[in-house]
């Protein structure tokens, strides 16, 4: 799945964003660069055909990926950023009202090493041709990245579930598993009383505490603020063979739940990696210097089972958040 660059000389830029970015220069060597899809089309958050594009974009800026846009050809939401849909649409792309199943929709898994999921609430289903397909793949070894609204798709699909380790929405409930977070004292707490899966309060900036150690967030600040989200909570679902790296206190006082809530976490399926981000609403949010950091780490681990980025230099403090506005590389 690899495609082999020879070059002479190499400036690898992390941040991929910003003049601050920590660059190292490799010389007189082989660059394997991975390979990467976004899956994206019908979403309810309207961002979605530029938060593809910031991904794609910061992913090959990084210099460790090459990566493809396979869209649904009824796409839903997307009429607000045509600027960023026209990039990875064509004539057979269309508007739908309300999400309609793709028959046609058979992305060539095997050809990538990490699939990322951009899609997001009451998107249709994929055919049981490829269901199977992508759980043979996660089940051979290969890379899946759920971002946000993702983890609010397919409830009625026991592996991706599976895949997920806990999702929201879609009718989600006790039926789909427990509910994970962490109570005060710091212990994770896996409740399994009756209540629907899914909810958040209002946007703002979230307090971000690493949980676990793991190559994804090695380095980073115990605690780390990150620009106006939304605070999923409520995330019920098999949690099984999950790891929570971070989670998010999502405050009464902006309508959530109260409760230490996943944000960052990894799920093994077969022998698949999964890294599962329930950050990334708008813009803000993916303009988010530690969203962008954890995202090209949780990627690049899902490919390879390893990180070999470093923290780059603006990456937020305990008390401040920080952001890189998006410019749109013209080449």
């Amino acid at each position: 799945m690899n495609k082999t660059i020879s070059i002479v000389t190499l400036m690898m830029c992390v941040s991929c964003a910003s003049s601050n970015a920590t660059a190292s220069v490799i010389t007189d060597t082989n660059i394997s660069k991975l390979n990467a899809l976004i899956l994206d089309g019908q979403n309810n958050h309207t961002v979605w055909p530029k938060s593809t594009v910031m991904m794609k974009q910061y992913l090959e800026d990084s210099d460790l990926f090459t990566v493809d846009v396979y869209r649904t050809k009824p796409t839903w939401k997307g009429e607000s950023e045509s600027q960023y849909y026209d990039l990875h649409s064509d004539n057979s792309q269309f508007h739908v009202s309300t999400p309609e199943k793709d028959l046609s929709f058979n992305p060539n898994f095997s050809d990538y090493d990490v699939v990322i999921s951009n899609l997001g609430f009451k998107a249709a289903s994929w055919s049981k041709g490829t269901q199977d397909a992508f759980e043979t793949y996660m089940e051979n070894g290969g890379g899946f990245v759920s971002v946000h609204a993702a983890d609010n798709t397919f409830p009625q699909w026991l592996a991706f579930n599976k895949m997920i380790g806990l999702g929201g929405w879609g009718g989600r409930d006790e039926s789909n598993g427990p509910y994970l977070y962490y109570d005060e004292k710091g212990k994770l707490i896996r409740e399994t009383q009756k209540g629907s899966g899914g909810t958040h309060g209002k946007q703002h900036e979230l307090q971000i505490t690493t949980r676990a150690e793991h190559p994804i967030v090695e380095g980073l600040p115990a605690i780390w603020m990150h620009t106006k989200d939304e605070c999923y909570g409520r995330l019920r679902g098999p949690a099984e063979n999950i790891t929570i790296l971070a989670t998010a206190h999502c405050t009464k006082d902006q309508k959530g739940t109260g409760k230490h809530e996943p944000m960052l976490m990894t799920v093994h399926y077969g022998q698949g990696r999964i890294f599962h981000t329930t950050l990334g609403h708008g813009s803000a949010a993916f303009e988010s210097v530690g969203f962008i950091t954890t995202f090209l780490r949780g990627v690049e681990w899902s490919a390879t089972g390893k990180v070999s980025q470093t923290i780059p230099d603006d990456f937020p403090s305990k008390n401040k958040s920080q952001k890189r506005v998006f410019t749109l590389n013209q080449d």
